[in-house]
């Protein structure tokens, strides 16, 4: 009885050690748990954007020429340039996982880097063009401008591109610092091919978030470009 007790305790403790929550029956109950609460987050994540995109798609039913218009103004090759940058990131994510689940340490190290460096290039990008709007007074308020018949509906399409693009990349710098975390974990040794569960899960948020971007480019950069 002793020695089974024993045995128990060391079984519990090396569960503890490659991160077992001591209040789930195994590791696979506890990865399905983790993954059960990712989808129902993700959820709740398509209605706020969904939200986002019905008003969008409302506004530009009612002002089809205004928002083609205003549509030109944004460059559409930094936006593609974007579009391509985040498909290589959820690529370098997909790896990382697949690292972590084969237990490999220094790949899943190396593909986290690659996902954060190619996160941050997206958002870097992103802020050069928010800079170029702003120097053309393209910034809904006082100081928007914009020539031609449009000036007013132009605004709302412009409202609707920062309101958009811009939790876009809240979302984005939310999913770095995430990483940055599990990052740091990896490097000490915190994930194995029995336990990886935060990268699965991480991967499962940055892939929506890609996934966002994905439905905000054409409806944004390629409304008027046949």
């Amino acid at each position: 009885m002793c020695i089974r007790r024993r045995r128990t305790r060391l079984s519990h403790n090396s569960d503890t050690a490659v991160g077992h929550a001591h209040h789930f029956t195994d590791m696979d109950q506890q990865r399905e748990a983790s993954t059960l609460g990712m989808w129902t987050f993700l959820v709740t994540e398509i209605m706020f954007f969904g939200g986002l995109f019905v008003a969008y798609a409302l506004y530009r039913s009612m002002y089809p020429d205004a928002f083609a218009e205003a549509s030109l103004r944004l460059n559409l090759v930094l936006g593609a340039v974007n579009t391509g940058v985040l498909i290589c990131s959820s690529l370098t994510m997909v790896l990382a996982v697949r690292d972590a689940q084969m237990g490999k340490v220094k790949g899943l190290v190396r593909y986290l880097i690659a996902t954060i460096v190619l996160g941050s290039a997206f958002l870097v990008i992103k802020a050069f063009e928010y800079s170029h709007k702003i120097h053309e007074h393209l910034i809904p308020g006082s100081s928007f401008q914009f020539a031609g018949p449009f000036g007013q509906q132009a605004e709302m399409f412009f409202s609707l591109y920062f309101m958009m693009t811009g939790l876009h990349a809240i979302h984005m710098i939310i999913g770095i610092g995430v990483l940055s975390v599990l990052l740091y974990q990896a490097k000490r040794g915190r994930f194995r091919a029995e336990y990886y569960s935060p990268i699965d899960v991480a991967g499962l948020y940055w892939h929506f978030v890609d996934v966002v971007w994905i439905y905000l480019f054409p409806l944004l950069y390629l409304v008027s470009r046949h």
